[in-house]
Formats: structure tokens, sequence, C-alpha cells
């Protein structure tokens, strides 16, 4: 990787390009631009940015074909692309990172997402580049052993091969799940299907004022322990972890192995979480942090499988229950949990809830009745 790292900006926009370059110049990267999908393809040919923030619409070629030619071309070192957008479809999504691209912003650009991602797509950048340079040494070396060195060389090449698998589910999956799928070898389980899940989509209040406000260390250090902390409940539960997204959390039950109970481990889950937070705020608001969770909660059938490219590829869920687990969740005040009349019908025997009335949520025809889950029954 370049030192400092090479940024290649991608956009139609003249003024999106300054704010963006401006942004990421004062993290002392180099940066360079493009204005449209073929001077992209040129200028990443020819200078191999270490990372390339791709706009997906734009005129002659748009993001997410200069992606999919880029990620065909094998004379091109692996480079990193985020995918920034104004669409928020879970389809423009999926294209996107079915494409090629490894991330994606929304527009408009959250400073402090921007800088996080750019960091975290760099460090796999630095992790890409020196696993190359490592297996280069690694391959001259191993033409000078002997046939008993082979053996014991094929021996390691399954143990990494099998931690590497580990490794990966683990990003999605429980410690658990990923442990079983990897001993019986059988990872048809993450093939595209179709099923029932339920689906919890959880955020911050006031995160926004606040990542403005604060230093972008801050932020990160803040997320870096809010994680952890949900991280911990969702692997507690069992969940299939979809996505971080700043404050933004994803996570559904019921897949990639089917469990009866999986919209009440949901609810359990969302309860706890809750509760976590309510622990946490006191220590937030001493530090001037004024956040409280919202959480929408979804329980409906999507398609299920694995996206991505190879050597990185995410398992995730599309449908119109995961668009409708955010829309609650956007809707949710702080200690909220919000979900549907038919989800709370699957365990309303467990939970108490109120009703909130009717909701009116962005891409649906008619109004959700909406219902706040207060607590487990007693």
């Amino acid at each position: 990787m370049k030192s400092p790292p090479l940024i290649l900006i991608v956009d139609d926009n003249p003024a999106n390009l300054d704010i963006l370059q401006a942004r990421l110049a004062a993290h002392d990267y180099q940066i360079i631009t493009a204005m449209d999908g073929e001077a992209a393809l040129a200028s990443a040919k020819e200078q191999q940015p270490d990372l390339i923030l791709l706009d997906i619409m734009m005129p002659k070629m748009d993001g997410i074909e200069v992606c999919r030619r880029l990620r065909a071309d094998p004379s091109l070192p692996f480079m990193p692309i985020i995918m920034v957008t104004a669409k928020s479809d879970s389809k423009d999504v999926v294209a996107g990172l079915e494409a090629g691209g490894d991330e994606y912003l929304t527009k408009p650009v959250d400073h402090a997402a921007l800088v996080a991602r750019v960091k975290s797509m760099l460090r796999i950048k630095e992790l890409h580049d020196t696993a190359c340079e490592q297996s280069a040494r690694l391959e001259a070396q191993s033409a000078q052993l002997s046939e008993w060195n082979r053996t014991l060389k094929d021996k390691v090449a399954e143990q990494l091969t099998e931690l590497e698998r580990v490794g990966r589910l683990k990003r999605f999956l429980s410690p658990q799940l990923a442990e079983i799928i990897v001993s019986s070898g059988d990872e048809r389980v993450l093939e595209s299907h179709r099923r029932e899940v339920t689906v919890v989509f959880i955020d911050l209040r006031g995160f926004t004022s606040f990542s403005d406000a604060a230093e972008p260390e801050e932020v990160i250090g803040f997320l870096r322990d809010y994680h952890a902390e949900m991280g911990r409940l969702v692997f507690q539960f069992k969940g299939t972890l979809e996505h971080f997204a700043g404050d933004g959390i994803m996570v559904f039950f019921n897949d990639p192995f089917p469990t009866e109970d999986h919209t009440q481990k949901a609810v359990c889950m969302a309860i706890e979480m809750q509760a976590r937070v309510k622990e946490l705020r006191p220590g937030w608001l001493k530090k001037g942090y004024d956040l409280d969770l919202g959480v929408g909660l979804a329980a409906g059938y999507a398609t299920i499988g694995t996206i991505g490219f190879e050597g990185r590829r995410d398992y995730a869920a599309v449908g119109k229950v995961t668009i409708l687990s955010s829309r609650l969740s956007s809707e949710a005040n702080g200690g909220q949990i919000l979900t549907d009349q038919k989800t709370l019908s699957k365990v309303e025997h467990l939970v108490e809830a109120e009703p909130l009335g009717e909701l009116h949520l962005k891409g649906f025809g008619r109004p959700t009745a909406a219902f706040n889950i207060l607590r487990l029954k007693k």
C-alpha cells in the first residue's frame, strides 16, 4: 500500500467531489478524482489507488458497471471499493455488493461514517497486501523443500483453510453456529434460499448530532464499545449478524439453522439490549452523549444467502420484512421496541405491549398498526 494511501473519488457532481476530497485530505490521504465511469476505469488502471469511493449514479457508465469491470480485470491488484449512493433500497445495495463492492455509504455522506469506513477498508487493503507478500515468500521457500515437507505443507494448508472458514463465518454467525458448519464440512446451508425469519434492526437516537459534534476518534471509540456490548447479546441469543453500519445493527433469527421460537428469541434479545443501554445511558450522559436505543422488530419471509466475492462474502437477508424492521426502528423513540400486529401475535403470550396506532411507513401502501413491546410478562 502506498504511503500515504492513494484514494480515487468518483462522482459526477463537482460539489460532492469537493466535499469528499476536503474531508479526506484533512486526514493526509493522497486524493485523485474522476467525474464519470470511463475516466474512473482509466484512472484506476493507471494509478492503481489503494481505495475507491465510487458513486453509483453517473453518466456514460454507472458505478455498478465500473465496479464489475474492475473486478473482472485480473491484471489489477486488490482495491477496496466503497459504493456511494443516494438510494437506500436494499436492491441497489445488493446490486453494488454483488458487482464487487466492499462497503457502501448513502448520501448525504456522514463525516464520521465516511472516515470510519475509509480507515476500515484501508486496514483490509494493508492486511491483504501483507498477506500477498507473505504468500509469495512462502511459495518461493516451499519450492526448496523436500517431499516430506510438502506433506506437512498440505496439512498446514488444510488447517489454515479451516481457520479462515471459521473466521469468515464468525463475521455474521455466532461462534457456535460457525463451528457446527465448519465441523460438518457442509456450507450448502448458506446458499440462496427463502425462509421465514425474525429481523431486528437497532440504531441510536441522537447519534447524528453526537457524531457531528464529537471528534472522529471519540466516535470510533464509542462505537467500538457499543458494538461490543450489542454483539455480545447477538451471540448470546444465537442471532445471525447481517451488518454493522455506524450505529445501525441488523440481526435475524431462524437462519441458517431453523429455530421454532425464533421470534421469541429476537424479542428477548431486543429487551436485553434495551436493558443494557438503560444501564449505560447514565455514563453516556455524563460524557455529554445524549443517546438512546430505538428498535424495530418484524417477522416474515426473506430471501437469504451469501453476497460478495471470493475473499469477502457476507450473509444477507433481503425482502419486505427487513425493510419493515428498518422503518419501525426509524420510528421508534429511545427505549422503544416497535413491532407490527402480525409479529406481536407470535409472542403476545410472552410480552406486555402497548398500541401506538397506525404508522405511515415509507414504501408501504397501507398504514401499519404499530405496538411498543414494554417487557416480558411475569
